[in-house]
């Protein structure tokens, strides 16, 4: 068997340095050498992005197992479901799933709405800005009735956006606060709110501040991005046609563009060698942009969607057991900010929407846009 390809390092020992830089390069750069590659980190680890890498990886999670990925390296990520793995993760899941399914987000649809209303723009604006501040207040409201103080959701979220490595340093004192404040909404939760559904769930508080970190960010990036080609595009805001349109932008930019399992005992899949202990990596990023898979890849043309989404090419919630909980909750948020933004009074001016990665993608911004 051929030893998996590794790119060139700065050093013969790691290709750290160019993964705190520079991961898209170190990604893109890997992916021209085959379908899988070897990368040295902190720990050794592989990468891979077909198809069937992804199937494998995403439902053996006895295989593949959450604890010891990248997930863990923010304390925002690092508890709840995300972090749980078999035997426990399976009956987890299911207390979860009805409070977060498709049915149960759909009677929140009024409520984010008439947020979405409240915060439609007047004039000049920043799509990144504006997307941020109005998915903190739909989060606020689908998951707590609005009851949080948005300025502590607000000072909760803020390292998110900013730079490496302030999204993974540990801040006890403020996810404390963040914690009584919800533990208070679940005492008495506004009805319809998630925090009702889930007032009986034991660790309710956990999975709340976590939906709450991995929902924003996330979220408004996307939103952003979609706003901006919305301007360029505003024919695809029509009834009918926003889904296949957010199809498109989370294809060209997946805001978890990395995703990681440990493998737990010595393992194979797709011809490539997996010891135990190795950390294994799928990249929505670079399966998204796979020739192979989309045809002109580097092409926005949310038409490629009119027909359906294909089954382990396109990641933006991942897939599998542990497709991402909020993805229905996501999905309702974008869909609906875009609604009720007329997509024909949309411009947009100079500004910059090339593509910086860190905990999730963002725009490098900024993001000039009007609406008249």
């Amino acid at each position: 068997m051929e030893p998996t390809p590794t790119p060139p390092a700065r050093n013969a020992a790691s290709h750290l340095w160019r993964w705190t830089r520079d991961p898209l390069g170190l990604l893109s750069e890997g992916a021209r050498l085959g379908p899988a590659f070897d990368i040295r980190l902190w720990r050794q680890a592989t990468v891979g992005y077909s198809p069937e890498w992804n199937q494998a990886v995403l439902t053996d999670l006895e295989t593949f197992r959450s604890r010891g990925s990248l997930s863990g390296i923010t304390p925002y990520l690092a508890a709840g479901i995300v972090s749980t793995d078999l035997p426990e993760h399976r009956p987890r899941r299911r207390a979860l799933n009805r409070p977060f399914s498709r049915p149960a987000m759909a009677t929140l649809a009024g409520r984010l709405r008439d947020v979405a209303d409240r915060a439609r723009p007047d004039g000049d604006f920043d799509a990144l800005a504006h997307a941020s501040a109005l998915i903190q207040r739909m989060l606020n409201a689908a998951l707590f009735g609005g009851r949080v103080d948005p300025a502590l959701v607000a000072a909760f979220l803020r390292p998110l956006t900013e730079p490496m490595p302030t999204p993974v340093l540990r801040r006890p004192w403020l996810f404390r606060r963040m914690n009584t404040a919800i533990a208070r909404t679940l005492a008495d939760p506004p009805t319809g709110s998630v925090a009702a559904a889930l007032v009986d769930v034991p660790g309710a508080v956990e999975e709340l501040r976590v939906a709450l970190a991995a929902g924003y960010d996330t979220t408004a990036h996307t939103l952003a991005w979609a706003l901006w080609r919305l301007a360029e595009q505003p024919d695809w805001g029509a009834p009918g046609l926003v889904e296949p349109f957010l199809d498109e932008v989370q294809r060209l930019y997946p805001s978890g563009w990395i995703g990681s399992r440990v493998a737990t005992v010595d393992a194979e899949v797709d011809g490539v060698p997996l010891p135990a202990g190795r950390l294994v990596l799928y990249s929505p990023y670079l399966t998204h942009r796979d020739p192979q898979l989309w045809p002109a890849p580097e092409r926005f043309r949310p038409q490629r969607f009119v027909d359906g989404r294909p089954v382990w090419s396109y990641l933006p919630f991942s897939a599998g057991p542990r497709t991402c909980l909020g993805a229905h909750l996501a999905r309702l948020m974008l869909a609906t900010a875009l609604e009720a933004t007329p997509a024909g009074r949309l411009t947009r001016g100079v500004g910059d929407d090339g593509i910086v990665a860190g905990i999730t993608l963002r725009p490098r911004g900024p993001l000039p846009m009007r609406l008249g």
